[in-house]
């Protein structure tokens, strides 16, 4: 069974391209609902649902514009 490549909050932020701190006020605010996982007061995103979280914002340009 493969286990999921889990990330803290510094290096889900470094992964996906922002400040710690903008993850830590999205999952407090609500602002954008990445799940993640609390254990106690640790807290660990998945690799996979980061990759999703992305992918729903990628933009593409019509190039007829």
């Amino acid at each position: 069974m493969n286990k999921p490549e889990l990330y803290d909050t510094p290096a889900a932020a470094d992964y996906i391209g922002v400040k710690p701190h903008s993850l830590e006020v999205w999952r407090s605010s609500g602002r954008y609902r990445i799940p993640f996982i609390r254990v106690g007061r640790r807290v660990k995103y998945r690799r996979e649902v980061l990759d999703r979280f992305l992918a729903e914002r990628t933009v593409s340009v019509d190039s007829d514009a």
